[in-house]
C-alpha cells in the first residue's frame, strides 16, 4: 500500500510539471535552449542584396570590357551590355608573345594543384602528431609554427631569392611550389581540428588492434579531418592560383604563371585594357569553377567545425 501511494504521488507530481510545461509553451523551451532564430525582414533582404550587387559587379564589368574593345573602358554613361568580341580578344591575348598566356595557365594549373595537395598532407600529418601525439618539444614546435604566421611575406622575398639562386632554381616551377608545400596556418588549422574532431578513444582502441601510426592516421584520422581537408586544400589552391609577388620575383616571362602573364599583357607603349580583361577572366574562370564543383565541401566543412567548436 505504501508503494502504491508513492507511486501515485509521483505520477500526480510528474503530471503537473507536464501541464505547467505545456502551459509555458515556447517560453519553457527558450529558457532551456537557445533563443528561437528570428525571421529575415526587408532590411536583411535589402543588406544582402547590395552586398551580392557590389561583389558580383566588377567581374561582370571586367567581362563587359574584355567583349569589347577599349573604347568601352571610356564610354560614358559606362557600357553595360557584353558584345560580341571575346573570343577575337581571346585569340589575341593568346597569341601575343610577351605573354605566354597558354603556359602561364598550364604553369598555374600545375603549381596550384601540386602546392594544395602537399599542403594537405603534410599539415595533416603535422596536425595530428602536434594534437594527438606526446613527445618531447611538442608545445615549443606549435609556438614556432604560430610564429611563422605572425611573418609577412614580403619580409621573407629577399631570403628566399638568395636561396633559390644558391639552388639555381630561378626561373623552374620548383622555385615556386617548394617553398609553399607546408604553411603553418595549415598546420595550426588541423591541429585545432583534429583536438575537436579525432577523439583519442579511437587512436587508442586502433593501437589496442595493433595498427601502426600510419594505419592509424589513414584509417581513423583522416575520415574524422576529411571536412578540414576539403577546406585547407580549396583555400590553398585559390591561393596559389592568385599569387603574384612571388612568382613576378623568381619566374621570368619564359615561363610564367598566369598572374604574370596578365602582367606581361601590360607591357607596351600604351595599355590594351581588353587583353588584360580577357586574362584576367580567363584566369578567373577555373576558379569559379573550383568553387562551383568544390564549393559544398568548403562551406560544409566550415559549417562543420563551427558547429563543432
Amino acid at each position: 500500500m505504501v508503494e502504491k501511494e508513492m507511486t501515485n504521488r509521483v505520477i500526480q507530481k510528474f503530471g503537473g510539471l507536464r501541464k505547467n510545461d505545456s502551459r509555458r509553451g515556447k517560453k519553457s523551451v527558450g529558457a532551456r535552449g537557445a533563443p528561437p532564430l528570428r525571421e529575415a525582414g526587408p532590411l536583411t533582404y535589402i543588406a544582402l542584396s547590395i552586398t551580392v550587387l557590389l561583389s558580383v559587379f566588377p567581374l561582370y564589368w571586367m567581362f563587359v570590357v574584355a567583349t569589347r574593345g577599349n573604347e568601352a573602358v571610356a564610354s560614358r554613361p559606362p557600357v553595360m551590355v557584353p558584345g560580341g568580341a571575346f573570343f577575337e580578344n581571346l585569340v589575341r591575348t593568346l597569341q601575343n608573345p610577351q605573354a605566354n598566356f597558354a603556359l602561364g595557365l598550364l604553369n598555374s594549373a600545375i603549381v596550384a594543384t601540386v602546392t594544395a595537395v602537399s599542403v594537405v598532407l603534410f599539415c595533416s600529418l603535422a596536425g595530428f602528431a602536434l594534437a594527438k601525439l606526446r613527445f618531447r618539444g611538442r608545445n615549443a614546435i606549435l609556438i614556432g609554427v604560430v610564429l611563422t604566421m605572425m611573418v609577412p611575406v614580403q619580409m621573407a622575398v629577399i631570403p628566399m631569392l638568395i636561396m633559390m639562386d644558391a639552388f639555381d632554381w630561378r626561373g623552374d616551377l620548383q622555385a615556386v611550389i617548394v617553398p609553399f608545400m607546408v604553411t603553418g596556418f595549415g598546420v595550426f588549422m588541423m591541429r585545432q581540428y583534429a583536438i575537436q574532431g579525432v577523439p583519442s578513444e579511437l587512436i587508442e582502441s586502433a593501437r589496442i588492434d595493433g595498427c601502426s601510426m600510419i594505419r592509424v592516421f589513414w584509417s581513423v584520422v583522416l575520415p574524422a579531418v576529411r571536412p578540414a581537408m576539403a577546406v585547407l586544400g580549396l583555400l590553398t589552391f585559390m591561393q596559389n592560383w592568385n599569387e603574384f609577388i612571388w612568382p613576378i620575383a623568381v619566374l621570368g616571362p619564359d615561363n610564367p604563371t598566369v598572374q604574370v602573364s596578365i602582367n606581361q599583357l601590360n607591357r607596351g607603349y600604351t595599355t590594351d585594357f581588353a587583353l588584360m580583361f580577357t586574362g584576367a577572366t580567363m584566369a578567373t574562370i577555373p576558379l569559379l569553377l573550383v568553387f562551383v564543383i568544390f564549393g559544398r565541401w568548403l562551406i560544409g566543412g566550415i559549417m562543420e567545425g563551427a558547429i563543432k567548436g
